[in-house]
């Protein structure tokens, strides 16, 4: 823990006031924040063409059981802690191991990757492994707004989320169950039609 002293010393008190001798005001703030935000920071993710390009952050690295241990210790602090999606599912015991998690997101960029107007995102939401976007689906739109968009999580056990191209509020995910679904519903999803709201 750090413990930051928030008290106003005499020497830049405002002219004509002194303060009397009194204890600092202390306030203490965990470190295990800022350490963690270290952890999950990926250096120089943002050329990636693919999840695999963007894995050079410290959960990727690591130790697996180093890193879920620090991950469950940290998440006592902050339970909304960020984190890949295969480390909240890792946690949860719902996969068993961090390389599993991998090889989901490799299947799906391979499959992806071989689709035309699909292009990986590597910037998502601090500590996600990025999103896949479809990027002919904005065309269908009238208005500037968001593509298909394609993205891994632990929400559910078949590991992907689609969210269909729309302008204005976000539409509710599409649960895919697995790649079989994710290969065999790809044109649909493609064919998504745009979701427009004020």
């Amino acid at each position: 823990m750090t413990v930051v002293d928030t008290s106003v010393p005499p020497e830049v008190a405002p002219p004509g006031e002194s303060h009397p001798p009194s204890l600092p005001d202390l306030r203490v703030e965990p470190t295990v924040g800022l350490e963690w935000s270290q952890a999950i920071e990926q250096w120089g993710g943002e050329r990636a063409s693919s999840p695999a390009e963007a894995r050079n952050a410290w959960v990727h690295r690591a130790p697996e059981k180093q890193v879920l241990t620090f991950y469950l210790a940290a998440r006592e602090h902050d339970p909304r802690l960020p984190a890949p999606w295969w480390l909240r599912a890792l946690a949860a015991g719902a996969i068993r191991s961090r390389s599993e998690g991998l090889a989901v997101e490799d299947r799906v960029a391979k499959l992806l990757a071989s689709r035309p107007g699909w292009v990986y995102v590597p910037w998502a939401a601090e500590g996600d492994s990025g999103f896949w976007e479809y990027m002919p689906s904005e065309r269908t739109l009238p208005v500037p707004g968001v593509p298909t968009t394609l993205m891994l999580t632990d929400r559910h056990q078949g590991w992907i989320d689609v969210v269909a191209v729309h302008a204005g509020e976000t539409p509710a995910p599409i649960p895919v169950q697995g790649l079989a679904d994710l290969r065999a519903n790809l044109a649909r999803l493609e064919s998504l039609r745009p979701s427009i709201t004020e």
